[in-house]
């Protein structure tokens, strides 16, 4: 598990997480996201509307998540059902049953993780492969170019890590969690197809468990998607292991979930005006 800073106060001591929240910028970028999302979880409309937004974050989020990947689908082929890339179809089925696994993500999320990447990779890959971590010699789609990924048993000793830090206490925000969940998984890339998809599902599925985002607003992948040009770089700065790198990719995640947030609080008004 990548903890790249030194202790410095009896919190990181035992709380790792604590180590990156303190991080310089994390805070103020922290505090200025959760304000956005407060107000769009105050917006009026979600009184009436609030599975409407809902539902319209989870479409926008998977087709974001989808050309991530490299997949080309509009908003409106989807609405259409004309769907007919492995990418986006996987990301849709993620998008659809993300909700259902929020309660066993802090408990079990090495099952969660096998869900997600099942459903990412129904037609993608073979039945064999489905939910399980790669093995040696099976290929690992790069499409943020990344670089040459981990061998698999440095990807399941780091993964195992993930999974510790999920089962442990922490106090740390949701925001710092999300991150963290979303860069190591970018760095293992345990599955070898999808896993950014996985990777950022998991980061939504953290948000939502962790209380900043209860009813699924926020298509925080459609945030990734709008910052694209600097998707890749935060990540290979978080994967450099060095304070400022994980600082980096930290605020860059923050910002993806207020760009995210601002496209519902768009939904919002949309449905406002009728």
């Amino acid at each position: 598990m990548l903890v790249p800073v030194s202790e410095t106060t009896s919190a990181a001591q035992t709380d790792p997480l604590a180590r990156i929240a303190a991080l310089p910028g994390v805070a103020e970028a922290v505090e200025e996201t959760r304000t956005l999302v407060d107000r769009l979880l105050g917006h009026r409309i979600l009184r009436r509307r609030s599975s409407d937004v809902s539902m319209e974050s989870s479409l926008r989020g998977a087709c974001a998540s989808a050309a991530l990947e490299g997949a080309e689908v509009s908003m409106d082929e989807i609405r259409a059902g004309h769907v007919y890339d492995t990418r986006i179809k996987g990301a849709l089925r993620v998008g659809g049953e993300l909700g259902t696994l929020v309660e066993t993500w802090p408990k079990a999320p090495r099952q969660v993780l096998a869900r997600l990447h099942t459903l990412a990779a129904a037609d993608a890959v073979s039945a064999d492969a489905l939910g399980r971590p790669r093995m040696a010699g099976e290929r690992v789609e790069d499409p943020l170019e990344l670089g040459e990924a981990l061998a698999p048993e440095a990807a399941l000793a780091r993964l195992e890590g993930l999974y510790a830090l999920l089962g442990a206490r922490t106090s740390v925000p949701a925001l710092v969690t999300s991150a963290l969940v979303h860069g190591e998984l970018m760095a293992i890339r345990p599955f070898g197809w999808g896993d950014g998809i996985v990777a950022r599902a998991a980061e939504r599925l953290t948000l939502i468990e962790r209380g900043l985002d209860p009813k699924s607003l926020v298509p925080s992948e459609l945030g990734h998607r709008t910052l694209s040009e600097e998707y890749a770089p935060a990540l290979r700065g978080y994967m450099s292991g060095t304070a400022e790198g994980v600082a980096e990719w930290v605020v860059y995640c923050c910002r993806a979930v207020r760009a995210g947030a601002q496209d519902s609080l768009a939904t919002c008004e949309a449905l406002k005006r009728g």
